[in-house]
């Protein structure tokens, strides 16, 4: 529960259809199970007290009566153990009978949860049966009496931890999901941040996909968690097959599936409930609502292991999307600069070309832009300008790649400028400190803008995220431009647009491209070594960018403490990174992530692409006096606790 992680899952029943005490036995033994793992929050299947396939059995006293009793032995199963328990059965209350859940915790029933939306076509035939929730009155709460003891019967109930009020869960039935009108629609109003849904749910061809597209869309579209348990291949297969389809979703993304008839006891995960809260904060559509009925819940805090699976490198995605995510950030990129070039009239796009990763994307997406508006290739000028740390392999990759995209190349060599520059503010050139680099940047910056006055053109901007966040960019120099293509695309994403680009381009552009991708990344601000090869390595200075991305964006996206960030990259880069390293890096980003906020206060145009922006007229906004001394505090305490480790 530390950090906001909550541990769920959905339980398989294997039942005999109307033997309450052989279901009963297997529930208990799901919540031993449950309890031994930490689970705060189990979802058993629909009606799996009785099975679900009971038929006209339901209506009948004596199956009524064992569920109430079983109810009794199961409630009292969960005395003293750790877990929520969510459980479906028959439940019969002022002449009508009710598909519930109940929810029980710690040797009692809180509440019965009535099923909402029955389904009475195809092979359902619910409504025989039972009484849907709104024929409950909704002007008071009514109670089943429960041994001694009256328990609420209600739809709109929600349940919330005492330790960690973000934990807050509702519950929707089978096909309530399936309603255009979802109890979870409520239910999230009211504060659940996880919905439990036990499902009894037949199998057919394509229902699985079906299945899973809306468990991912709710928790998406309401912001939340959600478990759905489904009824286990041992029901009745009569008229119909159950098939044990169990899944957890957060926020619209898979966390864990039992696929349809694949053996499973308990389908475990983590849900991070403080981010599912965080981000309903965030979102000015998300409008909360007074809870009818609350209930509150006592869990002991206990750190939650995680064994959920987290994105080393959130920005990039799966390798099955790959590819349409590169297209997709380069069309944003091409489309935004095409019309740009259109509106100002531009005879020129003009661009400082390196022969390193950030300007080959900005020369990819210039070409595209071209193409867009039907223009030359040539129409594109690059300018390559060599000085004191530019090598050779850096050049040669900067003129091949020109020649291979058919653009207009210019040779600018800046060395004599700038060392004029030096003499010019009594600089000594011996001296390689930041003076001596930025004179360089600016100077390069001052060579574009003026060559794109000579030809009316537009000085596109080759910058980018990772760069802003960091600050990693002279003030005035590159940090300048007309119009910035780059600056929402951090760097470990530029490696897969250019790689993707390179994968579908003939022999030259390839080879060229590859080999970009393969140079160490470098501003090329200081002398080359003795064999003429890149001296100043970007990642030896500032930190791996792939820390650095990681630690952006559970920053700015995911808004997470240095505390939940460590303990997040701990997990997912063991291995790869110590404690001490991961720490020391988090501490440079911090620093650096407030410090340099005044060079993103005014930074050029650019499309936006992703989730995380730091545009000031768009997505973040920051003053650039900000203090970072409640975030360097924090992250001095988690390094002393791990100097005493």
């Amino acid at each position: 529960m530390k950090n906001g992680f909550i541990k769920v899952a959905a339980g398989s029943v294997a039942v005999s259809v109307a033997d309450v005490k052989h279901n009963v036995a297997q529930i208990k033994e799901r919540i031993v199970q449950a309890d031994a793992a930490g689970v705060n929050l189990l979802v058993l299947p629909e009606l799996c007290v009785t099975g679900a396939t009971c038929g006209d059995l339901f209506l009948t006293r004596k199956l009524q009566q064992a569920a109430m009793d079983g109810l009794e032995e199961i409630a009292c199963a969960t005395k003293g153990k750790y877990p929520v328990v969510v459980v479906g059965l028959p439940i019969r209350h002022n002449g009508k009978l009710f598909n519930c859940a109940a929810v029980l915790h710690d040797g009692r029933v809180m509440a019965l949860i009535p099923k909402t939306n029955l389904p009475n076509h195809g092979a359902s035939y619910e409504k025989r049966y039972f009484a849907p929730a709104d024929t409950l009155d909704a002007e008071r709460a009514e109670c089943v009496l429960f041994g001694d003891n009256e328990v609420l019967i209600a739809a709109q109930t929600v349940f919330r931890c005492a330790e960690l009020p973000e934990f807050c869960f509702g519950v929707e039935i089978g096909e309530d999901l399936w309603a255009a009108d979802a109890p979870a629609r409520t239910l999230s109003a009211m504060g659940a941040t996880v919905i439990a849904n036990p499902s009894a749910s037949a199998e057919s061809v394509g229902m699985a996909d079906y299945r899973r597209s809306l468990v991912q869309s709710t928790s998406a579209r309401l912001l939340c968690g959600y478990v759905c348990a489904n009824a286990d291949p041992t029901e009745s297969t009569q008229d119909a097959v159950y098939s044990r389809h169990h899944l957890i979703a957060e926020n619209g993304v898979l966390l864990a599936e039992n696929k349809p008839f694949a053996p499973c006891d308990l389908l475990i995960s983590e849900i991070d409930v403080e981010r599912m809260a965080d981000e309903r904060f965030r979102n000015s559509l998300f409008e909360g609502r007074i809870s009818e009925f609350e209930y509150e819940f006592s869990q002991p805090v206990r750190e939650t292991k995680l064994t959920r699976h987290f994105d080393a490198n959130p920005f990039v995605p799966d390798s099955a999307d790959m590819d349409a995510r590169a297209e997709s950030i380069l069309q944003i990129q091409a489309h935004g600069l095409a019309r740009r070039l259109d509106l100002t009239w531009s005879k020129k796009a003009v661009v400082g070309i390196s022969g390193g990763l950030d300007s080959t994307l900005a020369l990819l997406v210039m070409v595209r832009a071209m193409d867009l508006l039907g223009r030359p290739h040539s129409d594109v000028l690059a300018v390559t300008m060599p000085c004191f740390g530019t090598s050779s392999r850096t050049k040669n990759n900067a003129i091949t790649l020109c020649n291979a995209l058919g653009v207009e190349l210019q040779e600018v060599n800046i060395m004599a400028a700038v060392q004029q520059h030096f003499k010019d503010i009594g600089h000594d050139p011996a001296v390689l400190d930041v003076t001596y680099e930025n004179s360089q940047a600016r100077e390069r910056t001052q060579v574009l803008m003026d060559i794109a006055n000579q030809c009316g053109g537009l000085v596109v901007g080759t910058g980018d995220l990772s760069e802003l966040a960091l600050g990693w960019a002279t003030y005035n120099g590159d940090h300048m431009s007309m119009y910035g293509v780059n600056g929402d695309v951090p760097k470990t994403l530029v490696r897969v647009v250019v790689r993707y680009e390179a994968m579908r381009s003939s022999d030259v552009l390839r080879d060229v491209l590859l080999d970009i991708l393969d140079t160490p990344v470098s501003p090329e601000l200081l002398p080359v070594d003795d064999k003429g090869e890149i001296a100043q390595k970007t990642e030896d200075l500032v930190g791996p960018y792939e820390l650095h991305d990681f630690f952006l964006y559970h920053t700015v996206r995911s808004g997470f403490t240095p505390t939940k960030i460590v303990r997040l990259a701990q997990y997912v880069f063991a291995g790869a990174y110590s404690n001490a390293v991961i720490l020391h890096w988090l501490r440079t980003f911090t620093r650096r992530f407030f410090n340099q906020q005044f060079k993103r206060s005014c930074i050029p145009d650019g499309p936006k692409v992703g989730s995380v922006a730091l545009s000031p007229r768009g997505d973040w906004r920051m003053p650039s006096d900000a203090s970072s001394k409640v975030w360097l505090e924090e992250i001095a305490e988690l390094e002393k606790a791990d100097a005493l480790k």
